[in-house]
């Protein structure tokens, strides 16, 4: 049973600058909620409901925004406001929140090691923020259909969807021969490939689910693209030694890191979710 999640928080959020100067990226509202809110609801749906953070310097924000306010809750309490609480009440009670800094940004990998005490020994999932999914209501959330798949094989796991190929360079890419339909035994993956490098136009996106040995192979994996620890290059060496699987999840996707992205998950999430009244 997968109990555990870590969210890799520690970035800087340089493309939304100068919003994000003294506001960490993952607060910024997708209309009334941040942005990291969504994915740990995503995670506790998913049934894993201790939640670790991997920070670093200015992201107090995150950490209280999933405590108790006790002077706002003071001031709101049995007025008609005390109703936009709710969901965020709802999370802090389904989950447990720990916390660990990255000292330095040297990639996602090193990211992911850094949290290697919040997690231990046993399997965990790996939620990125700015991928903000989205699934009709009553449809298992993406995390959720992984841990099904987890279920069932027992290794890790990445989610995948397919890019244009004038996008592919933004994107861990992988190579691998598909299973069933949606779901590949990956042989290769490549960290942001040139479109004439990519192994296929199936991307990874924010959403893993990896066993602990990841941790060993983290520890000795050299940097690679940008001089930094790529999450991608120890998965490889994971899927030569073992078995990685890539699976084509069902739901939307909005790459939150990029302004357009945000805009337009924003919107989304507007017609969608508010104005129906279900968020």
């Amino acid at each position: 049973m997968i109990r555990k999640c870590l969210f890799p928080v520690g970035g800087y959020g340089t493309r939304f600058l100068p919003a994000t100067k003294a506001l960490p990226k993952e607060m910024l509202p997708v209309v009334n909620k941040p942005l990291v809110q969504y994915g740990v609801e995503e995670s506790i749906d998913a049934g894993l409901n201790y939640v670790g953070f991997v920070t670093g310097r200015g992201k107090r924000a995150i950490a209280d925004h999933f405590d108790i306010s006790y002077e706002l809750e003071h001031q709101i309490s049995g007025s008609s406001k005390e109703q936009y609480l709710s969901s965020i009440r709802h999370v802090m009670d389904e989950g447990v929140f720990s916390y660990t800094r990255q000292k330095e940004m040297k990639g996602l990998g090193h990211a992911i090691l850094a949290g290697e005490t919040l997690v231990g020994n046993e399997p965990f999932g790996v939620v990125l923020a700015d991928d903000l999914c989205v699934n009709t209501e009553g449809e298992d959330s993406v995390l959720a259909q992984m841990v099904k798949v987890h279920k069932q094989f027992r290794c890790s796991i990445v989610a995948v969807m397919e890019v244009p190929e004038d996008e592919i360079h933004k994107y861990g890419v992988i190579a691998g021969e598909e299973m069933k339909d949606g779901l590949y035994r990956v042989s290769d993956m490549v960290e942001k490939p040139k479109k004439e490098d990519a192994p296929s136009n199936l991307a990874v996106i924010g959403r893993y689910i990896l066993t602990p040995d990841i941790f060993d192979i983290l520890k000795v994996t050299p940097p690679g693209v940008n001089d930094e620890v790529q999450l991608t290059d120890a998965l490889k060496t994971q899927a030569q030694d073992g078995v990685v699987l890539a699976y084509r999840f069902q739901g939307k996707r909005f790459d939150c890191g990029s302004v357009q992205g945000f805009v337009e998950a924003t919107n989304f999430c507007f017609e969608n979710i508010y104005a129906e009244g279900k968020g």
